[in-house]
């Protein structure tokens, strides 16, 4: 009996092995006599190839506009005031300056075409005790260009500015009395510029550009003959009993509008006028306008502008210097 149950162990133990050892998990069973029958599948099925049909999906509209327009305007107002009382030793006179800055930029750009506007106001006076008012600023200037893109960084242009001053301009001298006398020597379109420019430009990058005009012309506009001064036959090249005088040119006009550092910005413009008749290189006019503005705060900054004038157009042949420091308000918007 012993022997028996020992046997039947022996063979259970050796078919389980195997059965681990090949991993079977299933007996299998004959069904070839077997009258089996599988139930259909309540989905339907389809043989054969399938065939697609494009479904077309109505296009979303967007109500959205692309405004190809950017504006930017400045408005800065400077005020510098001294007061001394009468028996102040170390010296001194009253004074009051007031001065204003208006610029206005507008840029359009769609594809390769871009226009420019940009109109530069400035005035300024000072009143000095026991003196007549002087002016400190005053300009007028308005620059319009259209540009075509040739390739990554030159353009073919076509650009119109006019140029000329808000007040009267007096030449001051003290009479043998010492009083101090004034002479009428520039008011608003007396001068005035209308210069019109055709060329090609280079701008590299964003912040400088270099303007070619090859074909430049300039009207130069005395109308008022109260500037003529006593002996003189011309005002601003314009003769007298004229009122226009027209000029054919060769122009560059270099610009560049960067921050240089944080919060302070660098704007700079240099324009040489070479004229086709009567060349010679004392006939070339130069200017240069450089501002260099830092921001202290939200509404203050502090600006140093200078301006040098070469044009002996202004009976003179002696380079024109103006400098100007001051503090003041700025306001940038939008911001």
């Amino acid at each position: 009996m012993k022997n028996c149950l020992a046997a039947i162990i022996l063979i259970l133990t050796f078919c389980s092995n195997q059965l681990h050892a090949q991993e079977i998990d299933t007996i299998p069973i004959n069904t070839k006599n077997m009258n089996i029958k599988l139930k259909r599948s309540p989905l339907p099925s389809r043989q054969g190839p399938l065939n697609f049909e494009p479904v077309k999906i109505k296009p979303l509209v967007v109500n959205a506009k692309i405004n190809y327009w950017k504006t930017k305007t400045s408005i800065g107002v400077n005020v510098n005031q001294a007061q001394f009382s009468n028996n102040w030793k170390g010296g001194g006179t009253n004074s009051v300056a007031v001065g204003g800055l208006v610029n206005w930029k507008a840029e359009y750009s769609k594809n390769s075409y871009s226009y420019v506007s940009e109109v530069v106001l400035q005035y300024g006076k000072i009143k000095n005790k026991d003196q007549l008012q002087k002016k400190t600023n005053d300009r007028i200037f308005w620059d319009n260009k259209g540009s075509f893109q040739l390739s990554k960084s030159w353009f073919f242009f076509g650009s119109v500015s006019f140029e000329s001053q808000f007040d009267k301009g007096f030449r001051y001298y003290r009479d043998g009395n010492g009083d101090e006398q004034q002479v009428l020597i520039s008011k608003f379109m007396a001068p005035g510029y209308l210069t019109e420019s055709i060329g090609f430009e280079y701008k590299p990058v964003k912040y400088f550009s270099t303007r070619i005009g090859t074909g430049t012309a300039r009207q130069t506009f005395v109308l008022d003959t109260a500037v003529y001064e006593k002996g003189k036959t011309q005002a601003y090249a314009v003769d007298k009993g004229k009122k226009i005088k027209n000029e054919l040119a060769f122009q560059i006009v270099s610009a560049i509008d960067k921050d240089i550092f944080t919060n302070t910005n660098l704007k700079a413009r240099y324009a040489m006028f070479i004229p086709y008749e009567d060349f010679k290189p004392s006939k070339i006019d130069h200017r240069l306008d450089i501002a260099l503005t830092a921001k202290i705060n939200r509404f203050m900054n502090t600006s140093l502008t200078g301006v040098l004038l070469f044009d002996t157009d202004m009976d003179t042949n002696k380079i024109q210097a103006n400098q100007t420091l001051a503090l003041g308000f700025g306001f940038t918007f939008p911001r």
